[in-house]
């Protein structure tokens, strides 16, 4: 609908209820307008108003009416049945779409050409600068990922740069939005800030220079005391509780509250932050920090569960804080661990008390490393018997709280993977090197500032090479279990690999897995223009995760052959039987291990504080009523179904491979 100019009877009806403004002719109006609802607001500028009709319900159950009350608005644009009420400062340079509700607000404000967060440089990693991430509204890990660790590529950050630097110049304006039916409630001062449709904002200190992006089924929420600058905020993002964060990133499903503090920080999908503080760390999926006292400082994380007063530093330095330190995906941190920067923790590995060496256990996966006596001390693959493991991977889908149409962060959660069966190919070759050089006779091996017993070398090559049977065989045997075939041929034909992509190096981008070549590839077409936009970057990453288990197939069709033996562009089906066969048996053996870890938590030691004014009686059924009886808990039973799932899996591929000699 076209506006249209004030008649002189609005005019005066408007002058009526308190209005005031120095030209009328500025103030245009749709078909339809009415004046009751417009009482002591003072315009000035460019105003267009909708028409202010609907009635709604406000919390408590109190009835209000949309229209314009008490407030100063320049130079604004209002859409249908908005209710804007007690600004008491000024509503300025704002386009604002209908159903918005904006009651006591101080000011609301963009007070010259703005990009609202967008190209804002982040400094990662190393406070000093050098591996800066550029923000905008589609920011993905793995976006952030190329831009902080390619760096050795300066054109591929050259040209990411530019395209970040174009998509901020697209949305540069000096007004801001205010998406549909979004509420500002209770807030104090917003200069340049644009707010996507559903948003929910209240009680507010301060936001200066950032965007909340915002849909109608994940809206995001910004609440008491915030202090934000140079940030931008995802859909179904929180960030609450006196939090204050500046230039950082928030990614969708991100929750922050509790006065947690962050600078130059990006989170990306389902992150967690209460209570303590972020320093120029890049937070991939699933980072979480509970505690007070934890510090996250100038590291990469993912899939991280940090303890209580957790803490790296990266202070020991002469030519400023330059160390950086990477944990790699599905690690945990202990109470009271620290380690000192530069460090690289390998993948899902548990971080016990503190480490001063700057230990590298990047090739030794599903490890624990324990302080003992000012000494590192690493147990190779123990993590991966460990119920407390199968229990993260399981819950990391489950607790997505990303609800929006479009993912940004395209997230791989297999525990289980290439990357990892890689990573355990190499421990296993570092393991069996140390013995080499070491001699059979040693009590224990020194590699990487970190000491290994023994005893724990030989199980670590042990469970490692269950672990590897195991990942191998799965694919194996969904090949064998999903496809179609009645003879031999026809079953050598569909465990064919698609193609070589995938059979080389994997790398984990910031959640999302794949082939290192594919990465590459990615990265010379940026550097040679083919890819130009920052819009097109997400659904690419899409696209890869789509094929994860095609390449993945791919890389474990030469692995079958060069660590079991098992060619399958020639095998029979009494080979593949035999094999199918030991990846039951490194199945049940790992679910018997991680059963055996369960109950661990079911002892007599594990009942202590338990029946606190009764007998031993009373303790044992205090402790069953409050954790339940360990054969009925969840876990336990998840356990005894996977065995018996995967025997009865093991059975019917065996039987029907029988079929076929």
């Amino acid at each position: 609908m076209a506006f249209r100019n004030l008649t002189t009877e609005e005019t005066a009806a408007l002058e009526q209820n308190g209005c005031w403004c120095g030209d009328w002719s500025q103030v245009r109006v749709k078909e339809g307008f009415r004046t009751h609802n417009i009482r002591n607001v003072q315009f000035s500028g460019t105003v267009r108003i909708g028409l202010l009709q609907k009635q709604f319900v406000a919390q408590g159950g109190v009835p209000k009416t949309a229209g314009l009350y008490n407030a100063t608005i320049h130079n604004c644009t209002i859409g249908d049945d908005v209710y804007i009420n007690q600004i008491k400062n000024q509503l300025a340079n704002y386009d604002i779409d209908e159903d918005v509700v904006i009651e006591n607000v101080d000011a609301l404000s963009v007070t010259g050409d703005s990009s609202f967060g967008n190209g804002v440089r982040v400094a990662v990693l190393n406070e000093t600068g050098g591996r800066e991430i550029a923000m905008y509204n589609d920011l993905s890990a793995h976006t952030a990922y190329l831009m902080a660790f390619y760096r050795h590529r300066p054109a591929l950050i050259q040209h990411m740069m530019e395209m970040v630097d174009a998509y901020a110049k697209s949305v540069r304006s000096n007004r801001g939005r205010i998406g549909r039916a979004a509420h500002l409630v209770n807030c104090r001062t917003l200069l340049n800030i644009n707010i996507g449709p559903a948003a929910e904002i209240e009680g507010i200190y301060r936001l200066t220079n950032g965007s909340i992006n915002s849909c109608v089924e994940d809206p995001a929420y910004i609440g008491p005391g915030v202090i934000a600058e140079d940030f931008i905020t995802s859909c179904g993002s929180v960030v609450t509780e006196s939090t204050m964060i500046s230039k950082c990133f928030v990614g969708q499903g991100t929750v922050l509250g509790k006065q947690y503090s962050a600078e130059n920080s990006v989170f990306f999908a389902n992150c967690q932050g209460f209570h303590g503080e972020a320093c120029s760390i890049f937070a991939g999926p699933y980072t979480v920090s509970h505690h007070k006292s934890t510090l996250l400082i100038a590291g990469y994380y993912s899939f991280l569960n940090a303890g209580s007063g957790s803490n790296q530093s990266n202070h020991m330095y002469k030519l400023g804080p330059i160390h950086q330190g990477v944990v790699e995906r599905g690690s945990k941190t202990t109470s009271d661990s620290y380690l000192l920067w530069p460090a690289k923790i390998g993948a899902f590995s548990l971080v016990m008390g503190r480490h001063y060496r700057n230990p590298d256990t990047s090739a030794l996966p599903f490890s624990y490393l324990i302080e003992n006596t000012d000494e590192s001390y690493l147990a190779p693959a123990v993590n991966l018997r460990s119920i407390g493991t199968i229990r993260d991977a399981r819950k990391w889908p489950r607790r997505d709280r990303r609800k929006s149409p479009e993912l940004i962060d395209s997230i791989v959660f297999n525990l289980l993977s290439p990357y990892t069966i890689q990573k355990m190919l190499q421990g296993i070759a570092v393991l069996q090197d140390l013995k080499k050089t070491s001699g059979p006779a040693s009590e224990y091996y020194m590699y990487n500032s970190v000491k290994i017993t023994d005893s724990a070398l030989e199980r670590g090559i042990r469970i490692y090479r269950m672990g590897i049977v195991k990942f191998l065989g799965n694919g194996l045997v969904k090949k064998l279990e999903t496809g179609s075939y009645t003879n031999e041929a026809e079953m050598r034909q569909v465990l064919q690999s698609s193609g070589p992509i995938g059979s080389g190096e994997w790398v984990d981008m910031a959640g999302l897995l794949v082939p290192k070549e594919v990465v590459l590839q990615f990265v010379e077409d940026v550097e040679s223009g083919k890819i130009c936009k920052a819009r097109d970057l997400n659904a690419l990453y899409r696209s890869w995760k789509d094929e994860y288990f095609t390449w993945a197939w791919n890389w474990i069709v030469p692995r079958l052959k060069s660590e079991v033996g098992l060619d399958v562009t020639v095998a029979t089906a009494a080979e593949l039987a035999a094999f199918v066969e030991d990846w039951k048996k490194a199945v049940v053996e790992l679910d018997e291990m991680m059963y055996r870890d369960a109950r661990k938590e079911f002892t007599l030691k594990s009942q202590t504080g338990f029946g606190i004014d009764g007998s031993a009686d009373t303790r044992a059924s205090d402790f069953e009523n409050v954790r339940g009886e360990f054969n009925s808990h969840p876990a336990v039973t998840d356990i005894l179904e996977h065995i018996d799932k995967k025997s009865k899996l093991a059975t019917l591929v065996k039987e029907r491979l029988e079929r076929l000699s």
